[in-house]
């Protein structure tokens, strides 16, 4: 006589099925879940009939274009992301893996800061612990933490989703430049009021028709009206045109330091500089940080705070 069939035990096995409802109503799609965790639509979906099986409930309402959650679904997709938080922090703590990171981190920096300034510390951070490996991902907007399966970001200037944490690591001296042609053998202007007579390109992710400068020693400011020559989202393509003599701009100091120690850019009007840019470090809210997450944080905020933006000095490059 054949026993009774006894009830799915609660296991790693049913872990593995919440984990992968979880990044199904999270990767907003079967198809994207499955990109994200290295296997096939198929399977995901076996997967999530099987936990369906195993609760007794559909979570999920599925058509050829939409996917809805059940009124059970959502309340399961709240209780398993909080119970994975902790299942995720217990078992890395009896691992012992609270202190050593290891894994992947995925990481959102801006294209020129990402490629200049950050390098050098993202190669302290992988020296130091050598059993993470690091995908750095180099894009001037805002990632979705959660479809792109992005750990956190650097972004430069302000941040606008409510939703994230955002720790303040440093911010970004701006400062006026211009190529010597620009001025075609006239003195260089004393007053930034003077600016305005003179041509212009534009970083449309931080000023397009008009900038503000403010006098460091005074604090008065000075509202300019802008007509740029050319716009661009690029701080590296506001370089070059900078460097062609296309007209005045206003960019980081770190990245037309160079340019000025070899006379190819003049700082304009010194004593005037545009708002500082914060720079965040920015990640999705949650109970339980991976050690990979939490020593990159550690040491961008080290690095952060220790950095000399270009070695900018009063004058120096007027």
């Amino acid at each position: 006589m054949s026993s009774p069939e006894s009830p799915a035990p609660l296991s790693l096995d049913r872990i593995a099925l919440m984990q992968t409802f979880v990044r199904i109503v999270e990767a907003g799609s079967l198809s994207a879940a499955a990109a994200q965790l290295g296997t096939t639509q198929p399977t995901i979906s076996r997967r999530l009939q099987a936990l369906e099986r195993a609760l007794g409930l559909p979570l999920l309402k599925r058509s050829t274009h939409t996917m809805k959650l059940t009124e059970d679904g959502e309340r399961c997709y709240h209780r398993a992301r909080a119970l994975l938080y902790d299942w995720q922090a217990l078992e890395a703590d009896l691992r012992g893996a609270v202190d050593e990171p290891e894994g992947t981190l995925r990481v959102v920096v801006p294209h020129a800061f990402g490629q200049q300034r950050l390098v050098a510390p993202l190669a302290d951070y992988l020296r130091r612990w050598p059993r993470v490996s690091v995908e750095w991902l180099l894009h001037d907007g805002t990632p979705d933490f959660v479809a792109d399966g992005i750990d956190c970001a650097i972004h430069v200037g302000a941040v606008t989703d409510p939703s994230v944490v955002a720790l303040r690591l440093s911010e970004v001296p701006r400062i006026v430049v211009a190529a010597p042609s620009v001025l075609a053998g006239r003195p260089p202007p004393a007053q930034a009021q003077a600016l305005a007579e003179l041509p212009w390109l534009a970083l449309r992710t931080y000023y397009r028709d008009s900038i503000t400068l403010t006098h460091e020693a005074t604090g008065e400011q000075a509202t300019l009206a802008l007509r740029p020559r050319m716009a661009t989202d690029s701080l590296y393509a506001l370089r070059s045109a900078a460097l062609e003599g296309l007209g005045v701009a206003v960019g980081s100091a770190w990245l037309m330091a160079e340019d000025l120690a070899a006379g190819r850019l003049l700082q304009l009007v010194p004593q005037w500089r545009a708002e500082p840019l914060p720079v965040w470090l920015v990640y999705p809210p949650g109970r339980w940080q991976p050690a990979r997450l939490r020593r990159f944080i550690e040491v961008m905020r080290g690095a952060m705070a220790a950095t000399a933006w270009g070695g900018l000095q009063e004058g120096a490059w007027s």
